[in-house]
Order: structure tokens, then sequence, then C-alpha cells
């Protein structure tokens, strides 16, 4: 598995690259198409998806440079290379829900509503995004053999580019992209039948569902970020969790609020 697309001279493009584009074009498309329909407008989220692009890759580093600081103390700069790896998904999300809510504030539109336009195509960028760690062979779980994958009945390629220098590893990569995809379903049928009534309702709904398959997936991975003894994906996974939860209760309370004034 070479995780080279093509060089040029001087310049590499990589297949995780490639993948994150893709899953962002799809991501601007569609939920520039929603927010032309729900009110947000579209000059507003492409306004906002182009600071949250650098913003969330800049997180993303951040949060694994924190929690992997032993590995830059002699070496600052190499902070900077994010090419040679590096990204933690939750640190982009946190530093993206950030800076949405400032930027919804400061331009006065609706921060759940701008949220729940976003979320559906951000899960499938993270279900997009794990097919750049498999072809980059990380992200994935303890040792397996050949015999375990097969009978998974995985296709070929998939169990040979879980063979890493002879040995062969749990494919957590597909297990979380495939949650993913779920999730991303998931929040399409809702938004449908709930046509964004109940504002809050899908970033909630997508706390809870990536939340709960993340907490899972990362106890069977070997490369995760800890603090102490603890997994900090798993601390952050059941936060989210439990903010979905409250947010869910209080939509509930709401749409029972609204149901008694009729």
């Amino acid at each position: 598995m070479h995780r080279e697309l093509i060089s040029i001279g001087p310049i590499t493009i990589y297949w995780y690259s490639v993948l994150i584009i893709i899953a962002i074009l799809i991501g601007i498309y569609f939920s520039c198409k929603k927010a032309e329909k729900n009110g947000l407008g579209k000059e507003f989220l492409l306004d906002l998806i182009f600071y949250l692009i650098p913003i969330s890759v800049i997180g993303a580093r951040i949060y694994y440079v924190i929690f992997n600081y032993s590995i830059f103390k002699g070496d600052f700069l190499s902070i900077f290379k994010i090419w040679e790896g590096g990204l933690a998904i939750y640190g982009a999300v946190i530093a993206s829900i950030i800076f949405t809510i400032y930027y919804c504030k400061k331009k006065k539109k609706d921060i759940l509503l701008t949220f729940d336009t976003l979320v559906p195509y951000l899960i499938l960028g993270q279900a997009i995004g794990r097919w750049g760690n498999f072809i980059n062979q990380e992200a994935h779980g303890a040792l397996t053999t050949y015999e375990h994958l097969k009978n998974m009945h995985l296709p070929n390629f998939i169990i040979e580019g879980m063979n890493i220098n002879g040995f062969y590893y749990i494919p957590t990569f597909l297990y979380e992209s495939i949650w993913c995809i779920l999730g991303f379903i998931i929040l399409l049928i809702i938004r449908k039948k709930d046509n964004f009534n109940h504002k809050g309702l899908l970033l909630f709904i997508y706390f809870i569902w990536y939340g709960i398959g993340r907490f899972f997936i990362e106890g069977l991975r070997t490369d995760s970020l800890y603090f102490a003894s603890f997994r900090i994906s798993q601390i952050v996974s059941i936060i989210l969790v439990l903010i979905g939860i409250i947010g869910i209760i209080l939509c509930r309370r709401k749409i029972w609020k609204n149901t008694k004034q009729l």
C-alpha cells in the first residue's frame, strides 16, 4: 500500500490528503445546498467553512501535540510538520465547535441550526477520512491472524492492507468508517422527518452516536493518546455522549412545552 498518489519533483501528493479534500468538497457542496433551503444562506456557510478548514487542522494538531508533548520536546519545529502525521479528529471537532459558536454570534446566525446543517457531512467526512488511515496503515487495532480476518469475510485488499511488516492487525479504521456511514444515514433520515424543526437535534444525536462508537473502537486501538492511564478519546467520547443526552432531553422538553401550548 503506497501512501503517495503521485510525486512530481519536490511535490508529493498523498492519498490521505486527497481523501480529506474529497470529504471537504462533498461537505461544502451538500451543506451549502441545504443552507440555501433552511434560511442560513449559502454565502454565510461558505465563509464559515473557509475559516473552519484551517482552524480544524490547527485544532487537530494542537490536540495531538498536547498529549504527545514528549515527542516534540526536543524538536519544536517538528510540531509544524503535519505532513508527517499526527492529527486528532477530536481536536478538529472541538476547535470547529468553538469557532462556529463565535462566528455565528458575530454574524447573528442560529448556532444550533448551523451545527445541524454541518454535522451530517462531518460524520460522512470522518467515514471517508478513515480510509486515509488505512492507506497509511495506521489507526489499527492489535495483532490478529490472517485466518481471523478471512473469517470476517473482508475483501482481500483490506486483509492485505492490514498486513504491516509481516503481521496482521485488526482493521479498526474500517469499524469506525462503517459506524460513521451508518450515523450519516441515520442523521439524514432524522433530518428528513424533522426538517430542522427542533434545532440541535442532529448535533446531539451526532454526539451520542459518534461518542458511543468511538469509545468502544478506541478501546481496540494501539495508538491511543493517554492522560495518566486513561485513553483521552474515550474520556472525550463520554463527555460528548453526556452532552448529547442532555441536549436531547432539553429538545424533548421543548417539544412537550410547545405541544401543551397548542
